[in-house]
């Protein structure tokens, strides 16, 4: 989930133009991350669970199903119209962040396959950036213990106008990167960043997470990153 631009968060990286030198294949693959490269989510419902009971009120999986892939001010806005509470909605947030952040600066789980498909990447030239709804301050811990080195740039939640499903997150990267976005590949696990991808006119392909995503037009449906290697994604794209 993410929000307004947190003042503090560091600024928006530097663009970089080093796409795939290849005629054919991505010029760059584009990775979500909360419950498709980090096993995340239950992590968010540990924490919104937490944030809920301070506001008097029940939080289920069933709720948190409605903000996979959201933002963190519609997911606050969600939880006080369900308790009713009259709490600031920067305190609901805050205690939702620094939840988070506490959680992963102890530990990032890592999804199976993610870091082989990184390194696999990376050996193979072709770019990688991580395209995240969540804030730049819950970024920053995960790139730690991902490593860096995988990644040529990232975009926060809060360094968007508009998060997903709009276009804006990836358009941005690709923009940065000096691609073109009909040649990158989007890597997601919820509907609503599908749509981002697929609305920003890339190869998009879908990791179901906790919501089921079915085949579209244009869109390849895995049940495991895994089952993504460099060539596949480079068959892809053509």
């Amino acid at each position: 989930m993410t929000g307004p631009r947190d003042p503090a968060a560091p600024a928006a990286p530097e663009r970089n133009t080093e796409v795939g030198k290849t005629p054919r294949g991505p010029q760059a693959v584009l990775f979500d991350m909360d419950g498709l490269l980090i096993d995340s989510e239950r992590v968010w419902l540990e924490v919104e669970t937490e944030v809920m009971d301070w506001l008097g009120g029940v939080w289920t999986p069933e709720h948190q199903e409605h903000l996979v892939g959201g933002s963190l001010h519609t997911g606050v806005a969600y939880m006080l119209e369900l308790t009713g509470s009259a709490a600031p909605p920067a305190e609901v947030a805050r205690r939702i962040l620094d939840g988070m952040f506490e959680r992963l600066s102890a530990c990032v789980p890592l999804m199976p396959g993610a870091k082989e498909l990184l390194t696999a990447l990376r050996e193979a030239g072709t770019p990688a950036a991580l395209v995240s709804s969540s804030h730049r301050r819950l970024i920053e811990p995960v790139l730690e213990a991902i490593g860096r080195e995988h990644f040529v740039l990232s975009v926060a939640g809060d360094e968007v106008t508009r998060t997903k499903p709009d276009p804006e997150p990836y358009l941005t990267a690709a923009a940065r990167l000096g691609a073109d976005p009909a040649r990158c590949v989007v890597l997601e696990d919820s509907p609503n960043g599908v749509a981002a991808g697929e609305a920003a006119g890339c190869v998009t392909v879908a990791v179901p997470g906790l919501l089921p995503i079915p085949p579209g037009p244009g869109r390849t449906v895995v049940g495991s990153l895994r089952e993504v290697s460099p060539e596949w994604l480079s068959s892809l794209v053509g």
